[in-house]
């Protein structure tokens, strides 16, 4: 359950990265506030998520989730670049957390 946990707060973390984008320095009241509720409920669902997973894991692969979701959401939605050597930078990403995955007891 904790890898679950975890995976939906990594998701979320996507979700107030891309809407922190969309405040625009927090002056639009709507991003905002979805900023502010997606953090608080992917800090919540790390800590869970921790209780049963070691730190490192859990924080790397957190990070990792946002990193890669925000990076696709950039580029598919707001079109930012999709320059070979960033996609490569992403894929070295996921295998590590795949390998974290793969490592934790």
């Amino acid at each position: 359950m904790a890898w679950i946990y975890l995976a939906i707060a990594g998701l979320l973390e996507v979700v107030w990265s891309f809407y922190m984008k969309k405040s625009e320095g927090f002056s639009l009241l709507v991003p905002s506030i979805i900023t502010l509720i997606s953090m608080i409920a992917s800090f919540a669902l790390l800590a869970i998520a921790m209780r049963n997973l070691p730190l490192g894991t859990a924080y790397a692969v957190w990070t990792g989730i946002g990193a890669l979701g925000a990076l696709v959401l950039g580029i598919v939605v707001l079109g930012e670049a999709a320059t070979f050597s960033r996609i490569m930078s992403a894929l070295l990403i996921l295998a590590g957390i795949a390998g974290l995955k793969l490592s934790s007891s």
